[in-house]
């Protein structure tokens, strides 16, 4: 035979590099990203200990005094928190914020399920949808004003109409009687397009072949609303719910352009009454107590709204 043929080894693996150089197939030093996160969440934190955390502390040390605005406060333990719990004022307020949240929550909630329904059933029009959102664009004092005049009772054009229908007049602001049903009224033309779109945009969420399936199998639109939307809705539902009444225990501006708290205390919300206290009676000591308490309330009244609907949980997964 003749000469041997050198044959050339294949090359074996990179050995990795000790320095982790780039390209070099060595391990790499993982990147740590906190502090780009801390500094992103920075804004976002010193806006919360100015304007929620900072606020707040000082409230409760407030609600602690008998800071009046024109002098020092002085520290006198739970004494607003005892007069507090004896105030008639107060717990007619409460009394008076509760009927405003009970009808103003069922007429938003149950006119804004069927605007949703509607729209996710037969049309899904844009320009609708920014119909039904304009009311909730306009200023809550710009919407107290314009139904002030709307609903006066000499001057006003809703009268105006129930007058030539023969109906005669009606005292909508100035009627113990009418006073808060008028109030929850206004409230719910200018939130209910807003309920509406949120409560759409959790039913188009809902898979359509359930409707597709639910159809074949005979199911009538009033069926396939109580045994698939409702049931697939509950997240989004009590979100709508929970925020719908904490908004409503807020509820100051429709009130302190019309009615001022009245007639004869029927439209004295316990917002309303934090603000007379403070800035009216210059209590601020036991306004701040008030508002403690309502704080508390409100937290109360979330976590047993979250859990009786079992918002974390959705039927869809």
């Amino acid at each position: 035979m003749g000469a041997h043929t050198a044959v050339a080894r294949p090359p074996g693996p990179a050995r990795p590099d000790p320095g982790g150089a780039p390209g070099s197939g060595g391990p790499r030093k993982r990147r740590d990203d906190r502090r780009v996160a801390w500094l992103f969440l920075a804004p976002a934190l010193v806006g919360f200990a100015l304007f929620y955390a900072y606020p707040t502390v000082r409230g409760v040390y407030y609600s602690l005094t008998d800071y009046n605005l024109l002098a020092a406060p002085n520290f006198t333990g739970a004494e607003n928190y005892r007069h507090l719990v004896s105030d008639e004022q107060f717990w007619n307020a409460l009394k008076v914020t509760g009927y405003y949240v009970v009808v103003n929550i069922g007429a938003q909630t149950v006119l804004g399920l069927l605007l949703a329904t509607l729209m996710h059933r037969l049309t899904r029009s844009v320009a609708l949808r920014a119909m039904l959102l304009l009311p909730w664009l306009v200023p809550n004092v710009t919407v107290g004003l314009l139904w002030l005049w709307l609903l006066d009772t000499n001057l006003g054009f809703v009268n105006h109409v129930l007058n030539a229908l023969g109906m005669g007049t009606t005292g909508f602001f100035s009627s113990p009687d009418w006073a808060m049903p008028s109030i929850a009224a206004v409230n719910t033309w200018a939130y209910t397009g807003y309920t509406a779109l949120l409560l759409y945009a959790g039913m188009l969420q809902i898979p359509q072949h359930l409707y597709e399936s639910a159809s074949l199998d005979g199911a009538g639109e009033f069926r396939m609303f109580t045994r698939i939307t409702l049931p697939l809705l509950r997240p989004v539902l009590a979100l709508v719910l929970v925020v719908s009444m904490i908004g409503s225990f807020q509820i100051f501006d429709t009130i302190a352009v019309t009615t001022r708290g009245g007639p004869v205390g029927a439209t004295r919300v316990i917002y309303y009454y934090i603000y007379e206290q403070a800035f009216t009676y210059f209590h601020m000591g036991y306004a701040s107590a008030v508002a403690v308490m309502l704080a508390l309330i409100l937290g109360v009244l979330t976590a047993v709204q979250m859990r009786l609907l079992r918002a974390s949980r959705s039927d869809l997964a």
